[in-house]
């Protein structure tokens, strides 16, 4: 501030993650974009949050502070999906973990009160974003409220909002107070009362029953009446100046059922999950409202999506792609993944129900043109300390999705479908990769540019509908494994994931190897998997490792479902009903979810079914599922049978479970060690440090009532013994 002469700033953004100045950074972004505008914009990044004077670093904003957890959730980047703390945070300097708060946009929101209790503060980011209604807290299993209440912040912004944050920070410059600024669009804010000539609509007129979807197309609008009519205009004007003020939308909103509903009835959590994926697309989605207690939670329609121009205008500002000077030498890992990529687009329409990019950036592909991201590849390759000569990704939610988006913009701007691949292709859906190829070869062809390397996940039944894209992805862009995502081999768990069926894979299979065999390269396919997914039984995990072991994987790393925020497939997990399937009473097909330790555990086993510290359970399983002919040494065995040495503990566990004598042995060992004794466990057991004697006085008994003394404290005694 001293050195650009500022006395102080305008906007205040407080982040979780470590400050790196490039565009795959979203504080990076909107600081550079506020900065264009006029802004002065200054950053507070992992700010100790026990502290208030280190939210007043920077002195009073004259506008408002902005707050962020950063790239990730603070909870699912503290926790694993098995609820255990994390050890490393790949979004700080030398990967130290607890630099940042659980709920950090709580937390950090309320430090800004405390600090000048008189500034506005808006809320954004994934984190906020991901809980801007009512929603299910895997942490806590619990419904809790909208993060707005619990943050005390002015308005929340959802999605990529760098279009809704410069007009409402232009607005603040010119003298508005935020509680005046209710239409923007991708904004929420609490309303004690309904605006006049407003029509509110209830959620359940869109959901009644016996409307039941058709059977033809499963995902269409529940109710017939809510289609629009052919030919309808857009009820949304688009604005192309991406600073210019936008227009209200439509004025009708449509009620939902209230925190306290949500909270004790699960049919209508899931009903609430069903209606708010249906209001998500721009150009026909109308303003949410849930009541909190005395207060109504608005939200307004989704923001519209930056067109090519304004989208490179974002990209093209003066990013130094570095992480700030202060750091040192100390690596971000985050950064390091990005350091050499590029992204090339923005949004995915895929819709799987366990992600969160529909909910946040939206369904619409919004691409970058040509020019710009050849320019951005000459930038990394001429300023980018380290450059080798391959650029390690040129993707971004989904490889393959650039500039692939609906034929018809009216056709588009009425869809409420939440995938347009699922439960096929959509008719309507471009599946021409020409451009994407066309982008491949010319990147190539830049002078001291040696690879372009593909690693954002790649959605292969679009990539099947182009062979000439296969080709050249598997010819000069795989550097001998592709990452791919089946995520499971049953068609019932991949009908609740909404993903194509094995038979997409086996097609992409096919001309990977074709194509890998014509350019003299041995490649290999390497499928990613989900356990523990909700409609996934233990049936469903049985077929899919007998799958893995026909065809040669042996799974070193798994994933267990995570059950993130307002994603369908959360909805599923926790109400046990899947909500794009609504029955008669509306409530939503039966899914079995796997919940307790034990269930999420044997999942995982599943897919680890090569590792011997998982067959005994394994056994348990196959026995129950009445599947004994898995257990042997044969080629259609899962796993081997007990040895005799197996069968040797187990007996002495159960003895030691259920005899008195073994009760008692570990009684007297527990009393002994003071270590609680568990039989189940076959590996050695260490006594933690601080209950190791570090010396005895060389007299010690043997027996379970022997005593030692640490020499230390013989010292001390004057007594012999």
């Amino acid at each position: 501030m001293d050195a650009l002469g500022w006395d102080s700033c305008d906007i205040i953004i407080v982040t979780g993650d470590a400050y790196v100045d490039h565009a795959s950074f979203g504080m990076a972004v909107l600081g550079r974009t506020l900065e264009a505008q006029g802004f002065r914009v200054g950053i507070i990044d992992q700010p100790d949050w026990k502290d208030k004077s280190n939210f007043e670093v920077l002195g009073k904003p004259n506008l408002y502070f902005g707050v962020t957890a950063g790239n990730m959730d603070s909870m699912i980047n503290r926790y694993t999906a098995d609820r255990r703390l994390r050890h490393d945070d790949a979004y700080t300097p030398g990967e130290l973990p607890g630099k940042r708060p659980e709920r950090a946009v709580t937390v950090y929101s309320q430090k800004c009160k405390e600090a000048f209790k008189d500034v506005p503060i808006i809320i954004g980011g994934i984190e906020a974003s991901l809980r801007r209604l009512a929603h299910y807290d895997y942490w806590s299993e619990s419904i809790r409220r909208s993060v707005l209440l619990d943050s005390t912040a002015d308005m929340l912004m959802y999605g990529n909002s760098e279009r809704s944050l410069i007009e409402v920070s232009h607005r603040l410059a010119n003298g508005e107070k935020i509680g005046d600024i209710t239409n923007v669009r991708g904004t929420g804010f609490l309303r004690k009362k309904m605006p006049e000539g407003w029509d509110e609509i209830d959620s359940t007129r869109l959901d009644q029953p016996g409307r039941v979807v058709p059977k033809k197309n499963p995902y269409e609008y529940v109710n017939e009446d809510d289609k629009p009519e052919a030919g309808a205009e857009q009820a949304v004007k688009i604005i192309p100046d991406i600073g210019a003020r936008q227009t209200d939308p439509e004025r009708s909103f449509i009620r939902l059922p209230s925190f306290e509903q949500v909270r004790k009835d699960e049919i209508l959590y899931a009903h609430t999950d069903r209606i708010f994926h249906k209001e998500t697309n721009p150009g026909n989605a109308r303003a949410l409202v849930q009541r909190h207690g005395r207060n109504d939670i608005w939200l307004n329609p989704p923001p519209i999506p930056l067109t090519t121009e304004e989208l490179d205008w974002v990209f093209e500002m003066p990013y130094q792609r570095v992480p700030h000077p202060k750091y040192g030498d100390a690596r971000i890992p985050a950064y390091e993944m990005i350091r050499f990529s590029i992204n090339i687009m923005r949004g995915c329409f895929g819709g799987c129900t366990f992600c969160s990019i529909t909910e946040h950036e939206g369904r619409i592909i919004q691409s970058r043109s040509e020019k710009s991201i050849l320019d951005e590849i000459e930038k990394v390759r001429d300023k980018t300390p380290g450059f080798t000569g391959v650029i390690s990704d040129l993707g971004g939610p989904t490889a393959n999705m650039y500039r692939l988006n609906c034929k018809d913009k009216k056709i588009e701007e009425t869809c409420r479908r939440p995938s347009c691949v699922y439960p096929s292709i959509c008719s309507n859906m471009q599946t021409d990769h020409s451009h994407t190829t066309q982008l491949y070869r010319k990147a190539r062809d830049l002078d001291g540019v040696k690879k372009i390397a593909i690693a954002s996940g790649l959605r292969y039944d679009l990539a099947v509908e182009d062979p000439e894209y296969v080709k050249e992805l598997v010819t000069h862009h795989v550097g001998g494994y592709l990452k791919i995502a089946p995520e499971h081999s049953e068609d019932g768990p991949l009908d609740k994931m909404m993903k194509p069926g094995m038979g997409t894979y086996y097609r992409f299979k096919q001309m990977f190897e074709k194509f890998s065999k014509e350019a003299g390269k041995e490649q290999y396919l390497i499928p990613y998997f989900i356990s523990a997914h909700p409609g996934s039984t233990d049936k469903d995990m049985m077929n899919l490792a007998l799958w893995l072991k026909e065809n040669g994987f042996r799974v070193d790393q798994v994933q267990n479902f995570y059950p993130s925020p307002m994603a369908t497939a959360t909805t599923m997990y926790y109400t046990e009903r899947n909500p794009l399937k609504p029955v008669k009473k509306g409530d939503g097909e039966i899914v079995f979810s796997a919940k307790t330790k034990e269930q999420r555990k044997l999942h995982k086993a599943f897919l680890r079914y090569h590792d011997p510290d998982n067959w005994p359970a394994l056994r348990e399983a196959l026995k129950r599922l009445g599947k004994m002919n898995l257990i042997g040494h044969g080629k259609g065995c899962l796993v081997p049978p007990e040895t005799r040495r197996e069968i040797e503990a187990r007996k002495r566990n159960h003895r030691m479970k259920n005899t008195g004598a073994g009760k008692k042995f570990m009684h007297a060992r527990t009393q002994h060690t003071g270590l609680p004794y568990n039989p189940d466990e076959q590996k050695k057991r260490q006594k933690p440090s601080g209950n190791k004697p570090k010396a005895t006085n060389g007299n010690s008994k043997t027996g379970s009532s022997a005593k030692r003394t640490p020499l230390t404290k013989v010292k001390k005694s004057k007594t012999k013994r």
